[in-house]
């Protein structure tokens, strides 16, 4: 290897880089700027004016890898700026990009021709050489109006890289021996253990003992306690009270935000922003890290098809694509490029593996797959997040192949540190290990020596390896060999956070009142909480709502609620803190337009929901009058206004963990509120805040628009404000399909043909697979959403209709119009059907997409290139594959409503 990584840094030539098979190192091209001119690139080039003649579209395409492994690994974490520099260096712009979870790129610029700049092409990524690439026009495409570039961009890491993660990786591995060579085995044992302090319990068992097992060294972490006024006293024990003086890890669910809460995660899924969900991870580990903390439970990438699960509101939706790249972005934002820096956290990727298959939609419930299922629309979020350089993974609750997920070999071992090269640390989800008894594989001592023996490194809450490890090593049970492979895992990681230089190093009081809640983040929060609203009707009169001269009747249990505004999994955040909808309307034109307000229900009046959601921290306060009496005063003020705005769904404990529900409709208070304002006649626009697609087939027929505003976080009242009076057009699409009703669950876009699919023309066909009394359809497909402006799609246009071999590359082409009176943003979606292929697939997947702001009558062309990686899917030996044939390319704002051209594609 010594010799191999000589002769790379050696190897002094130029490479002229093309997308081939071979694996080709690419070197820096030789110029004269250097890097401080790169660093110093602070103006985004979308904001340079260019001329619309001679103006030509380069677009580079391409896939990142390793070169030390022959080109075959993929690198996601990777930063690909375009830099445009004009001839004279007073100009410098940027524009960043990053890699899908395969590593492959598509990125696009424009230049002048002929060029007045210089541009560049420059890849950083964690441990490698960075890379700088000169982008020259061929002479002989110059005349075309977009420019194709293909390249393969082959990455090793920098001799300084290699010498100082070399130096790095022995430091650790030398205070690491040394440290265990010292330890007991149950000082070992100890460092397994994970107990819960403090705040917050998610379970149903609190940890007893914690100081005194802290000074016996039989704790290797903590969580639940936050603020450096809490954590430090548990950190100190540890340094000062113990034999070796061991640092503690400090974790907390930190799932949408830290203090400063954000859009629920299925929210800020459907931002399709990776730029915004990368930025809300990067806020997190800074408020959370200011907090005390180090290592946060998140991001939660289980892919979800049934829209009973609760916590269907804490990931990112049913596509698998989609998933990745949120995925990626999540771990990017918490982890940054240096976990010693005492403002990134390490991430932990949740839950392993499947828990979004939960039968029926029941929390905790079992899940039954096949592996194909398994690999094609499950595993895909969960790898990536791995690829982008996750810490640490946790269990799932479930089992998988009929073995829990924490006792199961094939999936912590076969599948995550074999077939994925995992390095980091697994924990258990709260009490997984002692559940397994009741699962039926055994008791505490035997569960919990199958968990270590499967892969499971860190106990947390149940103390079962605490209690029986020592037992079973005795009795040969198990091997010392895996105990000290899970303690040396545990060390590793704080190891690599900095702790064992700076055990205090999170615990800095001065950080709270300079990187907590501070404008910025809540400026943040509201833009992320715009982004995510999701129109789902609107009859293009009612919104946007004019901001004088009206008379608003705003009227619902959530229009002046704080409580529910920051949902479920808020953790840390106080919804004290929020801005109510009523508050947001009143501070932008309360001035100027009347507005009169009435709750006109309860949240809730099911006796048995109610006291499900009290017993849990619901604060639900029923209301002393009558529902007839809270109904006949949003009735009169109704009738004294122009438009009612209603702002109904959920109470925050409705969704998330143990939250799961099988009528997933509005409740009955709330639908008797709105029957009543349909009746007067006057226009009703609903504002929503739930947790989860619900079924509104009734609100879809009778309402004058929808806005969807799921749990929106502290800034919800003033975000949800300006969408309403058009300070910023919504652009939100879903990541969920939303139901006509329940029956149809599990509903999902890329699902299976059947050998009888039913086809919506015929509709006597009996003997098709579909129902007698609904239509199959959904009411809102995924990637749905709509506008207050509108937009034209094109036709199609192809370059080719016949491509041959992996080397060939596809370009779609499609003009998008803006034909309405708005500016606004729209996502471009493309989808991918194989209609023969060896394993049956779905009628369509998402392969790409991208997301444009067009202002009134403006157009641009966007241009898509696909790989044979867009078409590969696993066949039945598991292995990823792509088959020649007929292909079908969709594209349009949404999974159903597109356009389609058939290509033919060879090997």
């Amino acid at each position: 290897m010594n010799r191999l990584l000589f002769f790379i840094f050696s190897f002094q030539l130029f490479i002229t880089q093309i997308y081939t098979e071979q694996c080709e190192l690419t070197l820096n091209d030789e110029t004269q700027l250097t890097f401080n001119t790169f660093l110093q690139a602070k103006k985004f080039c979308s904001s340079i004016s260019l001329p619309t003649k001679n103006t030509r579209r380069i677009i580079l395409t391409g896939r990142l890898v390793d070169y030390t492994t022959r080109c075959k690994r993929s690198i996601t974490d990777a930063n690909i700026e375009i830099i445009h520099i004009q001839s004279d260096l007073r100009s410098v712009c940027h524009e960043l990009h990053h890699p899908d979870s395969r590593g492959s790129y598509t990125l696009s610029t424009f230049v002048t021709i002929p060029s007045t700049e210089r541009l560049f092409l420059r890849i950083t990524s964690p441990g490698y050489e960075t890379v700088l690439k000169e982008i020259i026009i061929p002479s002989s495409e110059k005349r075309q109006k977009n420019i194709i570039l293909k390249w393969q961009i082959a990455l090793t890491p920098s001799q300084e890289q290699i010498e100082t993660y070399q130096q790095q990786q022995g430091r650790m591995d030398s205070t690491i021996d040394d440290l265990m060579s010292k330890m007991t085995l149950e000082e070992k044992i100890g460092q397994l253990n994970l107990v819960t302090v403090g705040f917050d319990v998610t379970g149903p068992i609190v940890s007893e003992n914690v100081d005194e097992n802290i000074r016996l060294g039989r704790i290797g972490g903590v969580f639940n306690t936050f603020t450096p006024k809490a954590v430090r006293p548990l950190q100190e024990l540890a340094m000062n009270h113990t034999r070796l003086r061991i640092p503690l890890i400090f974790g907390y669910d930190v799932i949408h935000g830290h203090r400063t809460i954000f859009p629920i995660s299925l929210g800020m899924s459907t931002t399709w922003d990776m730029a915004s969900i990368e930025t809300s991870a990067r806020i997190a580990a800074q408020e959370a890290t200011a907090d005390g903390l180090n290592w946060v439970f998140s991001p939660m990438v289980d892919i979800a098809r049934d829209a009973r699960w609760g916590r269907i509101s804490e990931g990112a939706g049913e596509d698998p694509w989609l998933g990745s790249q949120i995925a990626a972005a999540m771990i990017r934002g918490y982890q940054g490029s240096d976990l010693t820096q005492s403002n990134t956290a390490m991430a932990c990727v949740k839950h392993f593996a499947l828990y979004g298959g939960a039968e029926a939609g029941r929390d905790y419930n079992t899940v039954d797959m096949s592996r194909i299922t398994m690999y094609q629309y499950f595993l895909a979020p969960y790898r990536a997040a791995i690829d982008a350089g996750a810490g640490s993974v946790m269990t799932s609750f479930n089992e998988v192949d009929s073995v829990p997920a924490s006792a199961n070999r094939w999936l912590l071992q076969d599948l995550l540190r074999e077939q994925w090269k995992f390095n980091g640390f697994v924990v258990t989800d709260y009490t997984s290990i002692n559940e397994m008894v009741d699962h039926g594989i055994g008791d505490l001592q035997e569960v919990s020596a199958r968990a270590l023996d499967a892969g499971v490194d860190m106990d947390m809450v149940g103390e079962g390896f605490l209690k029986t490890l020592n037992k079973s090593f005795s009795e040969g049970k198990i091997k010392e060999q895996i105990i000290n492979q899970a303690c040396r895992r545990i060390l590793e990681a704080k190891y690599k956070l900095g702790l064992f230089d700076d055990p205090y190093r999170y615990c800095d009081d001065s950080r709270p009142d300079t990187d907590i809640f501070t404008n910025e983040n809540r400026l943040a929060a509201r833009d992320f909480a715009r982004r995510s609203f999701v129109l789902l009707k609107t009859d293009r009169k009612t919104l946007p709502l004019a901001r004088s001269n009206l008379n608003i009747a705003l009227i619902g249990p959530l229009a002046d609620d704080h409580r529910n505004l920051i949902g479920s999994w808020s953790a840390a955040g106080d919804w004290r803190q929020s801005v109510s909808v009523r508050e947001g309307i009143n501070k932008l034109v309360g001035s100027q337009t009347q507005i009169l307000y009435a709750k006109g229900s309860n949240l809730v009046e099911d006796e048995y929901m109610l006291k499900q959601l009290n017993a849990h921290g619901g604060e639900i306060e029923l209301d002393p009058r009558t529902p007839e009496q809270m109904i006949a005063e949003a009735v009169e003020i109704s009738t004294r206004s122009d438009v009612i705005v209603a702002v109904i769904g959920e109470s925050q404990g409705m969704t998330g963990e143990a939250a799961s529900r099988v009528d997933i409709g509005l409740p009955e208070c709330q639908k008797l509120l709105l029957k009543a304002l349909f009746d007067t006649g006057k226009p009703v626009v609903i504002v929503l805040m739930n947790g989860r697609p619900m079924t509104l087939k009734w609100e879809q027929e009778h309402a004058a628009a929808i806005l969807e505003t799921w749990f929106a976080g502290t800034e919800a009242g003033n975000a949800i404000a300006e969408v309403l009076f058009g300070l910023y057009n919504p652009a939100g699409k879903l990541t969920t399909t939303f139901p006509q009703h329940v029956g149809q669950i599990p509903l999902y876009y890329n699902h299976k043909n059947t050998g009888r699919p039913f086809n919506a023309s015929q509709f006597t066909d009996k003997y098709k697979s579909r129902y007698l009394d609904i239509p199959n359809e959904p009411l809102y497909p995924f990637g749905y959403g709509l506008s207050y402006t509108t937009f034209n799609f094109s036709s199609i246009n192809v370059d080719k209709t016949e491509l041959r071999g992996d080397s060939d590359r596809l370009t779609v082409r499609v003009l998008i119009r803006n034909t309405g009176a708005y500016s606004g943003e729209e996502v471009i979606q493309l989808y991918i059907s194989d209609p023969a292929a060896s394993v049956t697939r779905a009628v369509r997947e998402l392969k790409n997409f991208k997301k444009i702001y067009l202002r009134s009558q403006q157009s641009e062309e966007i241009s898509f290139v696909i790989t044979t990686e867009d078409l590969k899917f696993y066949n039945t030996n598991l292995d990823y594959i792509w088959e020649e044939g007929d292909f079908i390319i969709h594209v349009g704002p949404d999974s159903v409503n597109t356009q389609s051209i058939r290509v033919k594609w060879l090997k």
